[in-house]
């Protein structure tokens, strides 16, 4: 947890003021009690009015003074605390987005999504414990027993007994419970990643009736991690009324010996009251400790989960020193092979082919073939495990992220909206394009027909997640989006599948004259869409099984052939 205390290095002066103010607090708290035993030692038995009236106003000041220190304490501690929560956060957030799809893939979404939310507020909440509890605790403890000692050091016995009772209890309860709050964090990841499936999945779970499924899936989660959180709260349950009872058999001996040094003439009455308060501040503050030292493993280990997130070493970055790019948009693919973590075979083999610009290069092939994944090494979505993937000559690996990926205009398969108005998930290829250009986007993509149906046009709020449009409606936005880039690169990535015939048709048209020169790389299920391609390379299990013209691969490809047999009439084959 030390590890993140950088991130409170912006609030140092206001964690100096926050230190400041609970010294301040504990001294005026650890003052009452001899001020307390003054009035009733002198005011109080010699019937001194004046004094009383004059130490109990002294005692009223001393009391807002240290109301006031708790009050603006309690502030500052407050703003540090939340600054480094949304540092932290800022941080976190700023890391994974710049990881590649393996780290998505090996922490899990709904992990990281916990790791951003729920574990750094964990550790905001310890920092505040800490900032006020483990600062004053100590100085009340300590402080409390030098009072209590100058008071009656033979009544200090007492205390002195009691104490190592309270610490024993303290860390009987504690050695059950902390091992239970570190499960917790790992079980709330598990319910986060249930209900995120059940949410995001909820078409298909209704589609196919497995909402009872889902519902009892949730339940066991649900129940794991409460019966976890209830056991750990049975067992912190404890902790109060064991404290209280020791506490309160330390009072009972400390008036029953107290009242003994007071009859024998050791004590006044006043000091026997003030000893009894500083010995209720001591004990108390064990028990602040004790909570904090309760919180902290937790804490501990939601710092642990953030920190794997901080440190974790992306398996894709910048080199150190990148290489210029080029502005032709020329993508090849040298002896590529790529693999999936842990995967026992590749899921692409010695792939060779180029993309030249002013070309279309499709790329069709069976379900599982390769294509999505062929296409995402070339954004660097992942890294070839050999091979080169080159952009105008250069190696992908030897550019930066931004630099390759402002050349490219990438429809994604499962195409993705985000919620505001059409206009901005258009202009989202492109923050500063015009009206015209996001116009002439919606058009090239066949989108105008239903935007200027949807009330207020352009400005016609996106649901989240594009839910209250459809999926060839989703494509089409997704393709504009693409389009107002104007990139050096198109890549298609399955991105006419939810279009009919006819709107396929004419959105390919479209995009002839819009693409002009730039490099048009399309992966597609359906033959008609890339039966127009300068280029088609067929691929089978993860390598080419032949590359060409369709005219080419219907005379000299099977598997080619076979794709389209299965898709088209003998008529329209011929």
């Amino acid at each position: 947890m030390s590890k993140l205390l950088i991130y409170l290095k912006p609030y140092r002066g206001l964690v100096a003021m926050v230190l400041v103010l609970v010294f301040l607090q504990a001294l005026s708290e650890l003052y009452l009690p001899t001020i307390m035993a003054d009035i009733v030692n002198i005011g109080v038995q010699h019937g001194d009015t004046p004094y009383i009236l004059k130490m109990g106003g002294w005692m009223l000041l001393v009391a807002a003074f240290g109301a006031i220190c708790t009050i603006i304490g309690s502030l500052y501690s407050a703003k540090a605390a939340a600054g480094f929560g949304r540092d932290l956060r800022s941080e976190l957030f700023a890391r994974v987005s710049g990881f590649s799809q393996q780290e998505f893939d090996k922490l899990g979404t709904a992990s990281l999504i916990t790791r951003t939310t729920n574990d750094i507020t964990q550790v905001q909440q310890v920092l505040i414990m800490m900032m006020r509890m483990m600062i004053v605790a100590p100085m009340m403890a300590v402080g409390g027993v030098i009072m209590a000692l100058m008071k009656d050091a033979t009544l200090a016995l007492v205390i002195i007994g009691v104490m190592p009772v309270l610490a024993l209890a303290i860390f009987l309860i504690a050695r059950k419970g902390i091992p239970l709050f570190k499960a917790i964090q790992t079980k709330l990841d598990r319910l986060n990643l249930v209900q995120r499936e059940g949410l995001t999945g909820i078409r298909v779970i209704r589609a196919f009736n497995r909402i009872d499924h889902e519902k009892r899936r949730f339940e066991t989660a649900n129940r794991d991690l409460t019966d976890t959180a209830l056991k750990v709260n049975r067992i912190m349950a404890l902790m109060m009324p064991t404290m209280m009872l020791i506490i309160n058999f330390a009072s009972v001996a400390i008036i029953w010996f107290g009242g003994i040094r007071i009859e024998q003439g050791h004590m006044q009455v006043g000091d026997l009251m003030a000893f009894l308060q500083y010995a209720m501040m001591i004990l108390f503050s064990l028990i602040m400790l004790s909570f904090i030292f309760v919180m902290l493993p937790r804490a501990a280990a939601s710092a642990e989960r953030i920190r794997e997130v901080l440190e974790h070493t992306g398996s894709i970055s910048d080199p150190p020193h990148p290489a210029a790019t080029g502005r032709g948009g020329n993508v090849e693919f040298r002896n590529v092979t790529f693999r999936y973590p842990g995967a026992e075979q590749p899921a692409l083999e010695n792939i060779s082919f180029e993309a030249k610009p002013g070309e279309v290069t499709a790329i069709i092939g069976g379900t599982g073939s390769g294509k999505s994944t062929l296409i995402g090494l070339i954004p660097r979505f992942y890294d070839a495990e050999s091979g080169s993937v080159l952009v105008d000559g250069i190696d992908v690996r030897e550019m930066t992220q931004e630099s390759l990926r402002e050349k490219i205009g990438f429809v994604p398969q499962k195409a993705v909206l985000f919620s505001g108005t059409i206009a901005d998930n258009i202009r989202y290829g492109k923050e500063d394009a015009d009206d015209a250009e996001v116009r002439r986007a919606a058009e090239t993509a066949q989108a105008m027909d239903f935007i200027m149906e949807m009330e207020g046009g352009f400005e016609a709020r996106i649901a989240q997640g594009g839910s209250n449009v459809s999926g060839g409606q989703k494509q089409r936005l997704s393709i504009a989006r693409a389009l107002v880039r104007k990139p050096q690169i198109y890549i298609f990535d399955d991105s006419f599948s939810a279009l009919d015939y006819k709107t396929d048709a004419k959105l390919r048209q479209a995009l002839k004259a819009e693409t002009g020169n730039a490099t048009v790389i399309i992966v597609a299920q359906r033959v008609s869409t890339v039966i127009d391609a300068d280029r088609i390379i067929v691929l089978e299990d993860g390598r080419i099984a032949g590359s060409g013209t369709h005219e080419q691969l219907m005379q000299d490809n099977a598997v080619y052939r076979e794709i389209v047999a299965s898709q088209l009439s003998e008529e329209e084959i011929a």
